[in-house]
């Protein structure tokens, strides 16, 4: 059986401002997301709350909904003499399959409560005709 090196946890590592920095750069958040549709429009509900609507960025192709949102940390006081600092800035990003093709001119957005609630609706099938052979 080998021995494996035992390494010594660094506390002043783990609360290294510049390491947590880094880590938070190079990740990101999955929201979550309500998608349901009716006959004419597919409608999706995206939580993403605490982010600016100018840091929204939204594409819709004829099949797909791709999101991504920054959250802007807010300036930070240095006299405040923080003890524990949780609110920081966070980066969202999903791309989703929708079920059905959609009509991208026509989407609409709007953001609530921390809730982007986007509107797209179907193309029109056109019917089959079907004729009758003699």
């Amino acid at each position: 059986m080998a021995l494996i090196p035992f390494k010594q946890f660094n506390i002043e590592r783990f609360f290294d401002e510049e390491w947590i920095k880094s880590i938070e750069e190079e990740t990101f958040k999955t929201p979550k997301i309500d998608l349901y549709e009716t006959e004419k429009e597919i409608t999706a509900e995206i939580e993403i709350p605490g982010v600016d609507p100018k840091n929204i960025n939204v594409e819709v192709g004829t099949n797909s909904l791709k999101l991504e949102a920054k959250k802007e940390e807010k300036k930070q006081e240095k006299q405040k003499g923080y003890f524990k600092k949780e609110i920081s800035s966070g980066y969202y990003k999903r791309i989703v399959a929708l079920p059905d093709e959609v009509v991208k001119e026509k989407v609409d957005a709007t953001y609530t409560d921390g809730i982007l609630k986007i509107i797209m609706p179907k193309v029109t099938k056109k019917k089959v005709t079907k004729i009758k052979i003699k």
